[in-house]
């Protein structure tokens, strides 16, 4: 990619997410994902309505009035996307591929991220761990990811989703978020799922295309498996096909709800036909509940 098309791209998703982040989804992040505590900010005169718990009863005895305790939340937390670039992300029979998607809302979480003055770290991932970007703050190191997104070429083409997740568990020590974004054409992960689903907040996004849930109606057909390599034939026009096709398609939905929901991990689904920005604010209002 061409440098000047490359800033194009970057400053069009800048323009985009960092709009949608400011004005939509900043107070709804602030929201949805608490700080680590509350800190000590002041001590002030008591006030009809405060919680009589926070009195200070040591600066009340000196003063001979009461006064109270006041606390803020500590704000600062770490945001990692750990982010799918296997061959399948690479698909799409709509306006945008699925790895297209994928940077829009990876790049809309991280600039919600950093408003709330929040570092924000990436790992890259395919049948092998790809790249490791660590947490920042700041708008220089969004850019950077954004552009990591548009460029990286990944050496892999499969999905080892438990190698990403055992990495993360080693490299991040603390408590975090954490964003999976991929389409989760695997299974093999609940072991390094749970385990990092007891240290950290893990949420999965799952990103699908239509034609993955439904299988298209187009006669017989022969379809090369992006990750894999192997090529089979069939009539996809047969009822049989279309409904084994459905059910295999549902299972594998549930299985990956199933696998963060028992390990204690959150889960959101989006199709790259409907709008992202409608699925996230429904997210993030259903986890301030």
């Amino acid at each position: 990619m061409e440098s000047n098309e490359l800033l194009r791209k970057v400053r069009k998703i800048e323009l985009k997410t960092k709009g949608l982040s400011k004005h939509i989804f900043s107070g709804e992040y602030h929201s949805a994902f608490k700080g680590r505590g509350m800190s000590f900010s002041e001590v002030r005169e008591y006030q009809y309505g405060d919680d009589v718990r926070n009195i200070d009863w040591n600066v009340t005895a000196r003063t001979s009035d009461p006064h109270v305790k006041i606390f803020e939340e500590e704000r600062e937390l770490t945001v990692m996307l750990i982010i799918d670039l296997s061959a399948s992300s690479f698909f799409g029979t709509e306006e945008q591929f699925k790895n297209e998607m994928l940077t829009e809302i990876a790049a809309v979480i991280a600039f919600s991220a950093i408003q709330n003055n929040d570092k924000v770290g990436v790992i890259l991932f395919s049948d092998t761990v790809e790249k490791y970007i660590p947490p920042k703050k700041g708008k220089s190191h969004i850019l950077l990811i954004i552009r990591e997104l548009l460029t990286f070429k990944s050496t892999g083409k499969g999905t080892n989703l438990s190698e990403a997740l055992e990495y993360f568990n080693n490299v991040q020590t603390k408590r975090c978020i954490c964003f999976i974004l991929s389409d989760f054409m695997t299974d093999n992960y609940k072991q390094a799922l749970s385990v990092a689903c007891n240290r950290h907040d893990i949420v999965g996004c799952q990103l699908y295309d239509p034609k993955e849930q439904k299988l298209p109606a187009i006669g017989r057909v022969r379809l090369k498996d992006a990750e894999t390599g192997k090529i089979i034939s069939f009539n996809s026009s047969d009822a049989s096909i279309q409904e084994k096709y459905a059910n295999w398609f549902e299972q594998h939905s549930e299985n990956f709800k199933s696998n963060f929901y028992r390990s204690g991990g959150d889960v959101l689904s989006i199709r790259t036909d409907e709008s992202y920005i409608h699925s996230l604010l429904q997210f993030f209002k259903r986890r301030k509940k």
